[in-house]
Parts: C-alpha cells; structure tokens; sequence
C-alpha cells in the first residue's frame, strides 16, 4: 500500500534551518510529481512547492520562494524540502503528498524565539 513517512520537523528560531524527508513506497515513486503542503493551526492547508519526476520543473508559492528548495533522490524514494531563514508564519504540519491526493501522516514545524 501507499505509504509516505515525513521526518525532520523541529522547533526552531526565526532565521534558522531545517530539512524535511518523505520516504515513499507502495507506487513507482520516479514516475510521479510530488508536493508539499502544510496546515497552520486554525488555517486551511497551504500548497508549499511541487517537483515533477525528472525534477527538472520546480515550483513555489509566493511565501517561500527564495527560502525553500524542494528536491528529490528517486534512487532512494525520497522527497526533500530544504527550508531557511525561517519565519512564525512558517509554522505549521508539513505534508508530502503524491499525485493521488495521497498524504503522509505530517511533521510538526515551529518557528519561535
């Protein structure tokens, strides 16, 4: 069955880094164009950025553009989301999720002084 296992979240300060993963399996991960969307207390869910298979196509929302970098490794099954400078506004449950509409259970980001 599908399967995505999203790590990496933490609690940092504003300015600081971290780096999501999302190991997939169940379905032909190399084939499919993958996301990240994320939900902030109270708030409906956010698309973040979108990678397509050969992750020659990347894009962003306006709100991380120029701070997050999504990437992939299909050797390993494996999305990626490279967040810096972070920001409050940033805080939130990070999803990947696949073509499908399929989701992970989420990781917890917090960005707080």
């Amino acid at each position: 069955q599908v399967q995505l296992v999203e790590s990496g979240g933490g609690s940092v300060q504003p300015g600081g880094s971290l780096k999501l993963s999302c190991a997939a399996s169940g379905f032909v991960f190399r084939t499919y164009s993958m996301k990240w969307v994320r939900q902030a207390p109270g708030k409906g869910v956010e698309w973040v950025s979108s990678i397509n298979p050969y992750s020659t196509t990347r894009s962003y929302a306006a709100s991380v553009k120029g701070r997050f970098t999504i990437s992939r490794d299909n050797a390993k099954n494996t999305l990626y989301l490279q967040m810096n400078s972070l920001k409050p506004d940033d805080t939130a449950v990070y999803y990947c999720e696949n073509e499908d509409g399929r989701r992970g259970q989420g990781t917890q980001v917090t960005v707080s002084s």
